[in-house]
């Protein structure tokens, strides 16, 4: 480590802040350009299902907003949330797409990798560094100049190159395991919508309907069938809340069908002092604060804060794979109510309140039968993918530190890398 510089980000990046397009001009053409919004980012990754978009044939006039392979993105307004940093990279199968007002692109100067920079910007230490500095009350954000003014140890290019290539192998095993899962998903969510909204159930052909629903169905209230509770947060003025291993979930941790381990650890002492309690694996957990369609299952127990709401089915033969798909289809329609003066939020009133159809035991029981092969599968992926982002976060901290040397190891370089000037620096 000897021979790495300690230096500024801005000397050896450009962050260019995106183009404040019209909103009223949006389009949902699927011909269009798709947007990249501080809302379309999470921590790694672009959601391109819900991002806006723009005229295609106003792409050549905008020249440079475009985004390509390898750029760096990072949201400027509210770019730490719970879940952690707002940011990701373009990758080679992302859609055409601009960048927006309030959404920084950083690209390299050629003695820093943009490969490399990747692992910086997905660092603990540059999370760690934009957290405690973002600044604003009703819109909590930061400036170009603050990223630039990170800095950071930058070993010779051919170092960066090498431990480049490690992480990259362990991102490629994630992002193939990511795609599976999302077939995995697909599958399970095209069976709940073909037996219980499509109405397309086995025996369907021979059941009586009555006004459109399937004879034996009931329309019920959640709170007829599930008895519904939240957490707490322990008190942050006392430390030895925090020093525990009991698993603490928040509303932004709710972004998978599985979740296995929380950000934030309390203890013991943070759980007897405050209302949270723990819930058992198989727990479904919802978002009920900002109105967000977040839902998720407990691969493991752990306790919530306040604004998550868990479900526990009255009737045994409900199963928590039911419970899931069944609250999840609700949760649009309970978004629509929602209410709050400074967010929209939901309350365990309201969710008990609304209604939903239930069909009968013995059909809940069968998509239950059919349905876990599948939900088995998504578990093993998603742990699989849990494990693999826990090592190469591990081993993240230990390359960019210079603890572990690579200069004299003989690495593979992924093709990508093999031709990162041309991409990078083209």
């Amino acid at each position: 480590m000897n021979r790495w510089e300690y230096v500024r980000l801005s000397d050896y990046c450009e962050i260019f802040p995106g183009y404040a397009f019209d909103s009223s001009k949006f389009t949902d053409n699927d011909v269009d350009i798709h947007l990249v919004k501080g809302e379309n980012l999470h921590q790694g990754y672009i959601d391109w299902t819900n991002a806006k978009r723009w005229n295609l044939s106003d792409w050549d006039s905008l020249k440079k907003f475009h985004l390509r392979k390898g750029d760096i993105v990072v949201a400027m307004d509210r770019p730490w949330i719970e879940a952690g940093l707002k940011w990701s990279s373009i990758k080679e199968k992302d859609p055409k797409a601009l960048l927006v007002q309030r959404v920084a692109r950083l690209r390299t100067r050629k003695t820093l990798s943009q490969y490399f920079l990747r692992y910086v910007i997905g660092s603990k230490v540059f999370e760690g560094y934009i957290k405690p500095i973002v600044t604003g009350v009703n819109v909590p954000h930061i400036s170009g100049t603050q990223i630039g003014s990170f800095k950071f140890y930058l070993p010779p290019l051919p170092i960066q190159r090498k431990i480049a290539a490690v992480l990259s192998a362990y991102d490629d095993l994630i992002e193939n395991n990511n795609r599976r899962i999302a077939i995995l998903e697909k599958m399970a969510e095209k069976l709940y919508r073909e037996w219980f909204v499509r109405l397309r159930f086995p025996g369907h052909e021979k059941t009586k309907f009555v006004k459109g629903v399937p004879e034996g169905w009931e329309v019920k209230r959640i709170g007829e069938l599930f008895r519904t509770a939240s957490g707490g947060t322990p008190s942050r003025t006392e430390p030895r809340n925090y020093e525990g291993n009991i698993n603490w979930f928040k509303t932004g941790e709710l972004k998978q069908t599985y979740i296995f381990e929380s950000e934030e650890k309390i203890s013991q002492l943070g759980l007897e002092s405050s209302s949270a309690k723990i819930f058992p694996a198989g727990t479904v957990v919802m978002a009920m604060y900002c109105a967000m369609a977040d839902i998720s299952i407990l691969a493991n127990s752990g306790a919530t804060n306040q604004a998550c709401c868990v479900f526990f089915p009255i009737d045994p033969k409900i199963s928590s794979v039911f419970t899931f798909y069944l609250i999840k289809g609700a949760l649009p329609h309970m978004i629509a109510f929602a209410h709050g003066a400074a967010q929209q939020n939901l309350s365990q009133e309201l969710i008990k309140s609304h209604k939903v159809f239930l069909p009968n035991v013995k059909l809940i029981e069968a998509f239950t039968e059919k349905i876990d092969a599948l939900h088995r599968l998504i578990k093993f992926s998603m742990e699989k993918t849990y494990r693999l982002k826990s090592s190469r976060n591990r081993l993240l901290t230990r390359l960019m530190s210079g603890k572990i040397e690579v200069e004299n190891l003989d690495i593979q370089f992924p093709a990508s890398m093999k031709e990162e000037e041309v991409v990078a620096h083209g």
